[in-house]
């Protein structure tokens, strides 16, 4: 269900609000790596779930193009 609201929350924003979301998770992810390999990361589905975030956010900018 969550899932759901967030792409419907995607498919309202504009380009540039869904670039700017697309660089936040990638630097989220690149966080969250580091933070992986340095031992220092609780939850690491969290990596998982902000690689689905990103495949959102890149499948709604090509359907809007």
């Amino acid at each position: 269900m969550k899932s759901k609201q967030f792409l419907e929350e995607l498919r309202n924003k504009s380009v540039e609000e869904l670039n700017a979301d697309l660089d936040a998770a990638k630097k989220e992810l690149f966080n969250l790596r580091f933070q992986n390999a340095t031992n220092q990361l609780d939850n690491t589905s969290r990596i998982k779930e902000v690689k689905r975030n990103i495949a959102r956010i890149k499948t709604v900018l090509a359907a809007q193009n």
